[in-house]
C-alpha cells in the first residue's frame, strides 16, 4: 500500500435539505483502526435514516463518519490491529454507523458478516441495516413465536419487506400495512397472509378481523404518532409493541387502561447508537440464526432499483416517492 493515503469518491451531505444536497466530493482513503477492517465498497444499501441524516435530523454518533450509509458490501482489503477473524480479500457485508456512500468505508471487524453462498455482493448489501434491525426488535426483545401474528407497518420497505420474510421464514403469520392495492399485492407475494391498505381500511379492525378477535401478538411500528394509540387497539393480550422510527410523529396519546387491561408491553428502540460490542453480538446471533435461512434460498430481500453513487440524489428521491418495493442499492 503507497505511504500516502489514496483519495477515494464519496458522497457528502453538504447542507441539511432535499436530495440535491448530496454531492460527489473526494477524500483521502481511511485507514483501520484497533479492530477494524477496511473494505473496498460494491455495493451500499440506501435507507430511511440516510435521507434523516441528509434532513439533518438524524445526526451520527459522536465518532462516526459524517458520509451517510448504514450497509455495505464488498471485500476487506486491509486489516486493523487485533482483527483475526477475517483475511484480505474475504466478500463480507458490514453493518456501519456511517460511511456506506464512499468507495472505501472502514467497519468494526465484528459488525461485518460472510456474504452469504449464493447471494451477491449487491444482495448482500441490502441485509446489514434492516436484517440487524428487524431480528433485534421482532425476536430479541418482542420474542416473536411460530404460530403467532406479526402485524408490521409499511410493508414494502426495506423494513417491511425484511420482517415479511423473516417471519414467514420463522413459521409465524403476517399482517402488512401499505399505501395502495398495489403494494398490498406486492406483500402477498412475499408472504403475507393479509395486506391492509391503509388509505381505504382501518388497519385496526382489519387486524381483528384477520385473528377472529384476538389481535397481534407482536406490531413492528416505524410511524409512531397517533398509530401508537391504534397499535394499543390492535395487540393480543400479552402483545409486544415495538416502536423503530417517528415518522408519523414523536408524540402519542395512548389509553394506559387498554395498555395495562391488555397486559402488553410498549417499547422502542435505535440501533445506530448502540455500541459496537452490543452489535458484535447481534452479528453473531444473526449468523448462527439468520444466515442459515439465507443460504437455503428462503430468504432473499428485494431490490427495487439500483443507482450509482454519484446519482445518490436520485435514489434518495425515490426513496422519499415511496414508490419503491424493497431495497435500493447505490454501486461505487
Amino acid at each position: 500500500m503507497n505511504s500516502k493515503p489514496e483519495s477515494m469518491q464519496v458522497i457528502e451531505i453538504t447542507a441539511p435539505g432535499g436530495p440535491k444536497v448530496l454531492r460527489l466530493a473526494r477524500r483521502a482513503r481511511p485507514q483501520p483502526g484497533p479492530g477494524e477492517v477496511l473494505i473496498r465498497v460494491r455495493a451500499a444499501g440506501v435507507n430511511r435514516p440516510d435521507v434523516l441524516q441528509r434532513r439533518g435530523a438524524y445526526p451520527p454518533p459522536p465518532g462516526a463518519s459524517d458520509i451517510p450509509g448504514l450497509e455495505i458490501a464488498g471485500e476487506v482489503i486491509e486489516l486493523g490491529a487485533d482483527v483475526t477473524q477475517w483475511r484480505r480479500g474475504d466478500a463480507v457485508c458490514a453493518l456501519l454507523a456511517g460511511g456506506g456512500y464512499a468507495e472505501y468505508a472502514l467497519a468494526p471487524a465484528v459488525q461485518c458478516l460472510p456474504v452469504p453462498r449464493g447471494f451477491s455482493l449487491e444482495h448482500a448489501a441490502v441485509l446489514p441495516e434492516t436484517v440487524f434491525t428487524v431480528y433485534y426488535n421482532v425476536w430479541e426483545r418482542s420474542r416473536l413465536r411460530p404460530g403467532e401474528w406479526l402485524l408490521v407497518h409499511g410493508g414494502t420497505s426495506g423494513i417491511g419487506t425484511t420482517a415479511i420474510l423473516l417471519a414467514k421464514a420463522f413459521g409465524a403469520h403476517v399482517i402488512a400495512t401499505a399505501g395502495s392495492a398495489e403494494k398490498c399485492a406486492a406483500c402477498l407475494r412475499l408472504g403475507a397472509d393479509v395486506a391492509i391498505d391503509y388509505k381505504a381500511a382501518d388497519f385496526v379492525a382489519g387486524t381483528l378481523e384477520a385473528t377472529q378477535g384476538r389481535g397481534a401478538d407482536v406490531i413492528l411500528d416505524m410511524v409512531g404518532g397517533e398509530y401508537v394509540a391504534r397499535d394499543i387497539a390492535a395487540a393480543a393480550p400479552e402483545g409486544r409493541i415495538a416502536i423503530i422510527a417517528t415518522q408519523g410523529g414523536r408524540s402519542a396519546q395512548i389509553d394506559l387502561g387498554q395498555l395495562m387491561g391488555k397486559r402488553l408491553t410498549l417499547g422502542g428502540s435505535t440501533l445506530r447508537p448502540q455500541t459496537v460490542a452490543r452489535k458484535g453480538e447481534l452479528a453473531a446471533a444473526l449468523r448462527r440464526e439468520i444466515w442459515p435461512l439465507l443460504e437455503s434460498g428462503s430468504v432473499r430481500l428485494p431490490i427495487h432499483a439500483r443507482f450509482p453513487l454519484r446519482v445518490a440524489a436520485e435514489a434518495h428521491a425515490l426513496m422519499e416517492s415511496g414508490a419503491h418495493v424493497g431495497k435500493i442499492v447505490l454501486v461505487p
